[in-house]
């Protein structure tokens, strides 16, 4: 995607996993924070995808916005796991672009201004695709209007970051009707299969959302 360099700003290490499973995934960002708080690696961008999986935050009262039971998530093939990123309830899985980034704020420990930025790059990315996204107030996540195609939800430990955001390329939008997404009433959930005339290939969304990433927060990047 994006070749080797170097920068006086620092180098972000640009990583695929493929397909994995949430719960393992987790594992591997924990083990990158603890590295990252020592300075033993770089900052890392993880792209991945999961099976279907519902996913509890933090927030108070989140549970609540799973409808569906856990015998209805058995029979749809969807796991259900609390997790400890910020935020309500979402949903990933296949035809969805999960991306994490194990990120250093600890020259700028303001958690505020990092989701701003983080918003600022899938606005940005996604305008490369002719669409125009924004945030709206006191919600999370990216939209079109008043539909859903981001959800971001970070967590930090010794303010080196880990979770992220998700974004709808081609999932089953049905999964959606067993949960209120993130605890929102006056929106739905769409995608980018919706919402554009021409199919997004994921290489080059996750090749565009690089760059943007490395721009937002002055990175070079390498590869693994």
């Amino acid at each position: 995607m994006i070749g080797d360099a170097s920068s006086q700003f620092g180098q972000l290490t640009i990583v695929d996993w493929g397909p994995t499973n949430y719960a393992q995934a987790l594992e591997r960002q924990l083990a990158l924070v603890e590295q990252r708080k020592v300075d033993a690696i770089s900052d890392h961008l993880i792209f991945t995808e999961h099976p279907p999986t519902f996913t509890i935050g933090k927030r108070s009262n989140a549970q609540s916005n799973l409808i569906w039971d856990h015998a209805k998530c058995a029979l749809e093939g969807i796991s259900v796991l609390q997790t400890n990123r910020g935020g309500d309830i979402t949903y990933h899985g296949p035809g969805q672009l999960v991306c994490y980034s194990i990120l250093s704020l600890k020259a700028q420990p303001d958690l505020h201004r990092y989701l701003r930025n983080l918003e600022a790059v899938v606005i940005q990315t996604l305008s490369q695709f002719g669409l125009q996204t924004k945030r709206r107030e006191g919600k999370t996540g990216i939209w079109i209007d008043s539909r859903k195609i981001c959800a971001i939800g970070v967590a930090v430990r010794s303010w080196v970051s880990y979770h992220g955001f998700a974004i709808n390329i081609d999932p089953d939008l049905q999964h959606f009707a067993g949960i209120v997404p993130c605890g929102i009433t006056d929106g739905t959930v769409t995608s980018l299969a919706k919402e554009c005339q021409q199919p997004i290939l994921p290489d080059d969304l996750k090749t565009t959302l690089a760059v943007e990433f490395q721009r937002r927060f002055m990175l070079t990047s390498t590869n693994e």
